[in-house]
């Protein structure tokens, strides 16, 4: 029987544009949704902008219009990017309607009532120069655990540690950069532990990958806090009900818009909203990013738990994208927006190479762009797309367009292509992409083979009807490997079978022959990647201005790093440099960008020291080892996973391969001071 299913993605923040990063999880999703409806299943997709907070507010002001305007070009900026990229939804909507406005204050209502909304003083964080109270991602500062530098105000990137703003360590205005002061307000809470029971049972009952589940059991042993719903305006968003000045937190209506899109959709189509997502008869699913599991594995399921609503049935959580082993740059050019792909490549190139990294786990994948041009040039094109290159012109040339009849090599063929069919299902239904395309691939590996073997361009002209058959059984492998690529490629199948004469495919299709079956004129599939068009993009990336203001988002974010807090003299009379000899340079096992330095730092109490450096993509062993480094001697040791760290060598760059040694003069004894 097929299954009903309601999926969501994670909503893009309207104050910037969708960049390949983004789409990381777009695509994931939408493959996996057509997927479940090439199975026969009903599948909607639901998603929208998010569009409350403080930034869509300052944007919308520093570009002399209203925020409303601004969401709305946003809009359509973001819908244009997602058509452009294949992505299918079934609805994508807003989160400032009248639809999430009324489940945000029926949730609020019912938790009030329920007793799981406190009210209590708070000091928060205001800017004097810009006259504001400052949202948890317009404060940044030192992590209050893990001591990290240049962390939002509610949440460390480094150990995923959340916190107020106010636990931040010398704290500044991300806008402006002047250190805030503290004032007293009266905030709403919500109270995550009266939920506890609850949220440990659904998380026990497989609500989130294994790995995602260990996090949370972290979670849970530190204790879960009271969470802060309310902010005072000026503040873009919906007024807390019997409030002048308070508005709900972007963070409680932005998962809501989930629920407002759906809402939106079945009123349009004559549908329950309360039998789709509380029945029970449709499963619910969300896929999101790492960077906000704490919210949809804690918060979104405990409100909806607590005000009568059900939550999803999973959580598929993704990693980031990064570009070359490095975070997107604009320096590099590789933080490209979804616009500037669009102009150069075909969107298909970036949903075969993605999906051909996606699996169920949360790890980062990484774009390398000479993979990327590799792998699209030899499988899409010289693979699966030549498949039908080699079969079809012929047939029309030399057969009258004409399929016949298997042979026994045909069949075998084509047997062992529709065996793999419950695996490839298996692996999408699992979100083990990779899995599949590596599938897939090797059976057009197999596929190509029989050509070769059978040589039709040589039997052509001696045995018409031996060379049908062989046409035949390269047309129907042709086929199958189309089906198992169309939820990757939407596109390029659907030129496919318009070159097979054939319906729309499905997976039910797969074990069909085609037989004594007219074929229609073949158009090229697919355009192999020329290198300059790739150059022409990154070019085109660099430098696209500098970011705005950190966003109070769920994206993934790149943002230029800002300067440091002003220092005194005084401060950094504190710091003891001294000239130091690299002794020994290794690579340390299992860390991929440390290396293991030991380090000749001069007599006593100078010695060896022996420091770990994040330099391993810039710097080889052989390349450091007698190099004269500058050494921040008086620097506390610290215990990390790979070992003891004794110190620091002063480096400079934006990381990865971007990395220069700050270097002493060759002369220059170990141990002496640097002034």
């Amino acid at each position: 029987m097929p299954r009903k299913i309601v999926v969501t993605s994670a909503l893009p923040y309207a104050n910037g544009p969708i960049h390949i990063g983004h789409l990381v999880e777009y695509l994931q999703t939408d493959i996996w949704v057509r997927f479940q409806k090439m199975c026969g299943n009903q599948c909607l997709y639901f998603c929208a902008d998010d569009t409350h907070g403080t930034p869509i507010m300052i944007s919308a002001r520093a570009a002399g219009i209203t925020p409303e305007e601004l969401i709305e070009q946003v809009h359509k900026e973001h819908k244009a990017d997602f058509d452009g990229f294949h992505i299918e939804f079934d609805n994508y909507y807003s989160t400032h309607t009248p639809e999430n406005k009324y489940f945000s204050e029926l949730i609020f209502k019912r938790l009030n009532q329920a007793g799981s909304i406190v009210k209590r003083n708070v000091e928060q964080a205001y800017c004097e120069n810009c006259r504001m109270s400052l949202p948890d991602r317009f404060v940044r500062g030192t992590c209050p655990r893990c001591k990290a530098e240049n962390q939002y105000g509610d949440s460390c990137e480094v150990c995923s540690t959340t916190y107020q703003p106010t636990d931040l360590i010398n704290p500044y205005c991300a806008t402006c950069r002047a250190k805030p002061v503290l004032r007293t307000s009266e905030h709403y809470f919500f109270k995550l532990a009266d939920y506890e029971t609850q949220l440990k049972d659904l998380i026990a009952g497989g609500y989130a990958q294994k790995s995602v589940a260990n996090k949370l059991d972290e979670w849970f042993t530190t204790g879960l806090k009271d969470w802060d719903i309310s902010r005072d305006g000026p503040y873009f968003g919906f007024k807390i009900p019997g409030e002048e000045n308070k508005f709900f937190y972007v963070w409680l209506d932005a998962p809501i818009g989930y629920m407002a899109s759906a809402k939106n959709y079945c009123d349009r189509n004559n549908l329950d909203f309360d039998n789709l997502w509380n029945s029970g008869e449709y499963e619910l699913y969300h896929f999101i990013g790492k960077v906000i599991m704490y919210f949809h594995s804690l918060f979104f399921p405990a409100m909806l738990i607590g005000s009568g609503f059900r939550p999803a049935n999973k959580l598929f959580v993704h990693g980031f994208l990064t570009v070359n082993g490095e975070k997107m740059s604009k320096s590099r050019g590789t933080f490209i927006k979804a616009s500037t792909y669009i102009k150069y490549l075909d969107p298909e190139y970036l949903r075969y190479y993605y999906a051909s990294k996606l699996t169920d786990g949360i790890d980062d994948i990484d774009l390398r762009i000479e993979d990327f041009v590799n792998k699209t040039n030899s499988n899409l094109v010289g693979k699966f797309a030549n498949l039908a290159s080699r079969s079809g012109p012929m047939l029309t040339k030399k057969l009258d367009a004409q399929l016949g009849r298997l042979d026994q090599a045909g069949r075998e063929l084509i047997n062992k292509l529709a065996a793999a069919k419950d695996q490839i299902i298996k692996d999408y239904e699992g979100l083990n992409f990779a899995a599949a395309v590596r599938t897939i691939t090797a059976l057009a590996d197999e596929a190509n083979r029989y050509v070769e073997q059978n040589q039709p361009w040589v039997t052509v002209k001696t045995d018409l009807e031996k060379t049908r058959a062989t046409l035949t059984a390269v047309v129907n492998a042709v086929r199958i490997l189309t089906i198992y690529l169309k939820p990757i490629l939407p596109k390029y199948s659907q030129k496919v079978q318009q070159f097979l004469n054939v319906d729309t495919l499905t997976f039910a299709d797969v074990e069909t022959v085609l037989e004594n079956h007219k074929i229609n004129d073949f158009q090229r599939l697919v355009e192999r990647i020329d290198e300059k068009q790739v150059n022409a993009m990154i070019e085109e990336s660099k430098d696209t201005g500098a970011p705005g203001p950190p966003a109070d988002t769920e994206e993934q974010t790149v943002t230029a790093e800002p300067l440091k807090p002003e220092c005194t003299i005084e401060d950094f009379a504190k710091i003891d440099l001294r000239i130091a000899k690299v002794v020994k340079a290794e690579p340390v096992e299992g860390a991929d960008k440390l290396l293991r330095l030991v380090l000749d730092v001069g007599p006593p109490p100078g010695g060896q020291k022996s420091v770990l450096a994040g330099i391993a993509q810039a710097y080889t062993p052989d390349e450091l080892t007698g190099k004269i480094v500058v050494y921040l001697a008086n620097l506390k040791p610290r215990q990390m996973r790979f070992g003891l760290s004794e110190g620091m060598i002063l480096a400079a760059g934006t990381g990865g391969k971007d990395i220069f040694m700050l270097s002493a003069d060759a002369g220059a004894k170990p141990g002496r001071q640097v002034s």
